[in-house]
């Protein structure tokens, strides 16, 4: 191998190490991003659940224990 073939092969190895840290980077961005809306949907979720546990129970009777119309 001569020093051209070495030294071409070098900087294609410098490249591909560069396009690496860069999806590296990219990949890490979006991690991070996907992160913080898992924590904002975490954080809406448990305030539904606390509201939801909040709530008085309905006294209107479900459509299963409903009974029919006397028309029927």
């Amino acid at each position: 191998m001569t020093h051209a073939d070495m030294q071409r092969a070098i900087e294609e190895l410098e490249v591909k190490v560069a396009y690496q840290e860069h999806t590296i980077d990219s990949l890490n961005d979006e991690v991070t991003r996907q992160n913080k809306h898992i924590e904002q949907l975490s954080f809406q979720l448990r305030q539904v659940v606390e509201k939801l546990k909040g709530m008085e129970p309905s006294h209107i009777a479900k459509q299963s224990e409903e009974a029919p119309p006397p028309h029927y």
